[in-house]
């Protein structure tokens, strides 16, 4: 009983979402009301509960974990997607996003290198800066443009938006596991460490999904030898430049530097091909770098941020920190957020900056930072009513009673099903981060009692995340309004399936497998 009861508004959410088709704010919104009404009204009157309440339990720590659900949701969570969205719609207000799409038709006359660059490079480049959504409507759309199938060009999206969702829009569902993994306090070391956890268990799959996507496009066995061996090295850069990126820069760059090294491989291995490949009557198209402004800035303001930035990165860090103290933290913790080290701030100067090269006027850019704001008021409210539900079913103790019947359930076969768990987590709110909010803590208490690295089993969270994005209604639909596939979603998801279950259970494997060989720690 006191297991149904706390997997309640977790079931809930999924059944209004999915069964009911009800919009995400207000399957959300259900959703916690559910979880507050549960930790008010029963959990302090059910015997079962008491094991896993806080000493001194009471209503006021219910509503002050709903005030950290919200806190930790708008800062700075909700300020990222936001801005993440706003240079995006920059490039789309500049018109700079049709000069790039002509650049990418130019580079080489082989199918594969063309589907590889723009859902693996260009794509994977989105997610790290942008993410939610634009790393599968827009490689898609260029794809449809440059006479692919529909069909073809929904699936080799969503299959390559995968790997890279793990530390979308500037590292956001990395570092938000990592705090819900370590508490608020949590430490650069240990956000890094949850992210190169994160990438070891993702490492075959880098290697993987580039294979998947070559062959899609070309299945002639006449090019499996090629397939395999570009597939090894685009793999291989883009393992070393992650690791090292999570390791010595932090959670904000893996995908944006992996992507862009990948890139910058696959355009050296075409001119290598294609020495002087022109075609009689070809237009350049206009723009040249001017295009790339946005994502330049972004890139320059981020990694001055980062530990990279040497002093600069120290100021920010130390400047402009909001402190607060919430009556439900214990041993000194004090929920903190520097307003001038966040990726937020570094997504809307580059985006401002950026526009301002493409020839953007700034009342321009304020009217659509604005709009961008509004458009994204729905998204707010879930975001903010499953951030608030995970802080109050973790103060309740209905995080750690669900832990305590996995592990019973499972026993030391756990790390096996972890993956799945998170893909569960995505496949309901088409979001690696919502995912990562629902289950992070709940991965992490499961490692306690299994005497586990709390890293290693939270970034389990995340891995399988990524796997359970490629199926995401979110994900389904994004990907046949951007084909003018609507209609046929059940198409798409039948096509996409296989693969993502297939993506989950290696996943799994590798972490089981990692963490046998690891314990005891």
């Amino acid at each position: 009983m006191v297991t149904l009861l706390a997997l309640l508004p977790i079931a809930l959410l999924i059944v209004l979402m999915l069964a009911l088709k009800m919009r995400g704010d207000k399957s959300a919104l259900c959703a916690l009301a559910t979880a507050a009404f549960l930790a008010l009204m029963v959990v302090p009157r059910l015997e079962g509960f008491a094991p896993y309440l806080p000493q001194g339990y009471s209503a006021s720590g219910v509503g002050w974990a709903f005030v950290e659900g919200v806190l930790k949701a708008v800062l700075p969570i909700l300020l990222i997607i936001m801005m993440a969205i706003y240079s995006y719609n920059v490039l789309l207000e500049s018109k700079q996003i049709e000069v790039i799409k002509a650049q990418f038709t130019r580079i080489s006359s082989d199918r594969r290198l063309q589907v590889l660059l723009i859902v693996w490079g260009f794509g994977g480049l989105l997610e790290g800066m942008a993410g939610f959504g634009t790393a599968v409507a827009i490689p898609a759309a260029i794809l449809i443009g440059l006479g692919f199938a529909p069909g073809f060009s929904a699936l080799v999206s969503l299959i390559a938006n995968s790997v890279a969702t793990g530390f979308g829009a500037v590292g956001v569902p990395v570092i938000t596991l990592a705090k819900e993994a370590f508490g608020q306090e949590v430490t650069t070391l240990e956000i890094q460490a949850t992210a190169g956890d994160v990438i070891l268990q993702l490492s075959a799959l880098m290697f993987l999904v580039p294979f998947v996507i070559l062959y899609l496009t070309d299945s002639r066995r006449s090019m499996l030898l090629s397939n395999l061996l570009l597939s090894l090295s685009v793999g291989g850069i883009s393992l070393a430049v992650q690791f090292a990126s999570a390791y010595f820069i932090g959670a904000e760059t893996p995908a944006i530097l992996g992507s862009l090294a990948c890139i910058l491989f696959i355009l050296i291995y075409a001119r290598l091909r294609e020495p002087r490949r022109r075609e009689e009557g070809e237009v350049r198209p206009q723009g040249g770098l001017r295009a790339w402004a946005v994502y330049g800035c972004i890139l320059l303001f981020i990694l001055i941020a980062s530990p990279l930035g040497g002093g600069v990165s120290l100021w920010l860090r130390t400047h402009g920190v909001s402190e607060i103290k919430l009556p439900i933290y214990t041993s000194g913790e004090i929920f903190r957020f520097g307003w001038l080290s966040n990726a937020a701030l570094m997504l809307l100067l580059g985006s401002f900056v950026g526009g301002l090269l493409q020839g953007l006027r700034p009342i321009q850019l304020l009217r659509l930072l604005g709009q961008t704001i509004w458009s994204l008021r729905f998204s707010a409210t879930t975001i903010v009513s499953l951030v608030a539900m995970s802080a109050i079913m973790s103060y309740s103790g209905m995080i750690t009673a669900i832990a305590h019947t996995l592990v019973e359930t499972t026993g030391g076969w756990y790390p096996l099903f972890a993956p799945l768990v998170g893909a569960l987590g995505t496949f309901a709110t088409g979001s690696d981060t919502s995912s990562n909010i629902l289950f992070g803590r709940l991965q992490a208490q499961v490692a306690d009692q299994l005497s586990m690295d709390r890293a290693w089993l939270a970034a389990a969270n995340t891995a399988g995340a990524t796997g359970g994005k490629i199926i995401s209604p979110q994900s389904i639909a994004i990907a046949t309004a951007a084909c003018g596939q609507g209609g046929k979603e059940g198409a798409i998801l039948r096509s996409a399936l296989p693969y993502a279950l297939l993506y989950v259970l290696i996943v799994g494997i590798t972490v089981y497998c990692c963490a046998a060989l690891a314990l005891p720690h």
